[in-house]
């Protein structure tokens, strides 16, 4: 079995569409059936049903799958980790963002770390947070910025950032009397909401925000990003929520943020990592995103929640 094998795999089983699939990979589709077939002798399994209708995955494809992944970023971050060496990098960190941190902090985060350490190099990737919480269990990524602490065992989660939630308003809407909007006020309109499985962690977040009230809620729809939860609440779809951090960025004309009224509204952050003690690299960059404003945020937050 070869890379190319798994490559192909990935794509058809991605798409569940051999046309699709073959476009993907740029070659035609019937050389990509063979290599599929191929691929089935060699491994002695039938990995997909096909019919005239539709294409999916046996069990044994959906085995397959997984295990191709990790495969694939394994191969992909030995090669990362070479090309850092040849670059002269002396260090390495692989880094997995899920759930949309704020680009600000995470800019700041890696200026700071350039300018301490100009010879480690950060390799970020983007994924959800399951796949985070996966590959950090697999020793593919160091470490990871999320806002889940679900972890699991093996892993550890430490708060680092804490950022206001917000309600996202169409700029002209009648919410927009209030200064603080009363969550039982936002739970009256339609909303646009995240979609659970792209936005993990936020979701869990909000949804113990949204159980607080006893309203059945309206969902406009569901997005896997903040723009595009931005393009429906401007064109009027519905309300929307995010960090006042992430709106800021943003700073689209027609949506109008407002902080919640008479609930939880802080947003955590956390930095997860592989349980034992850090090697020196890891806990400079650990210290690095945990500086002491946030530490000092932390108790601002736990008073406030004491005196409420």
């Amino acid at each position: 079995m070869e890379l190319r094998h798994l490559r192909c795999f990935i794509a058809v089983a991605e798409e569940l569409h051999f046309a699709r699939a073959a476009a993907r990979l740029h070659i035609e589709q019937s050389p990509l059936s063979r290599i599929i077939k191929e691929l089935e002798y060699r491994l002695g399994v039938q990995l997909f049903e096909r019919t005239t209708r539709r294409t999916r995955l046996t069990w044994a494809g959906k085995v397959l799958l997984e295990e191709a992944r990790r495969v694939l970023a394994v191969v992909d971050q030995a090669k990362a980790s070479v090309k850092s060496a040849a670059a002269g990098y002396r260090g390495r960190i692989p880094l997995a963002l899920s759930d949309g941190i704020p680009q600000t902090r995470l800019a700041s985060l890696l200026a700071h770390c350039r300018e301490e350490e100009p010879e480690v190099e950060i390799c970020l990737s983007e994924v959800t947070f399951s796949e985070q919480v996966r590959g950090l269990n697999d020793d593919l990524f160091d470490i990871g910025l999320a806002q889940s602490d679900e972890v699991g065992d093996g892993l550890v989660a430490e708060p680092v950032w804490f950022d206001s939630l917000v309600v996202t308003v169409p700029s002209r809407h009648p919410l927009l009397s209030y200064r603080r909007v009363p969550l039982e006020e936002v739970v009256r309109y339609p909303l646009v909401l995240c979609d659970p499985q792209a936005c993990e962690g936020f979701w869990q977040q909000l949804q113990r925000v949204l159980g607080t009230v006893d309203t059945r809620l309206t969902i406009a729809d569901r997005v896997p990003t903040l723009d595009l939860m931005m393009a429906l609440v401007a064109a009027g779809y519905g309300l929307g929520f995010s960090s006042l951090a992430r709106i800021s960025e943003l700073n689209n004309p027609d949506v109008v943020a407002r902080p919640l009224d008479g609930c939880a509204t802080m947003l955590t952050t956390y930095l997860i990592r592989r349980e034992g003690e850090p090697a020196e690299q890891m806990a400079r960059f650990i210290e690095r995103v945990s500086p002491a404003e946030s530490q000092a945020l932390l108790a601002d937050h736990a008073s406030q929640k004491e005196i409420a």
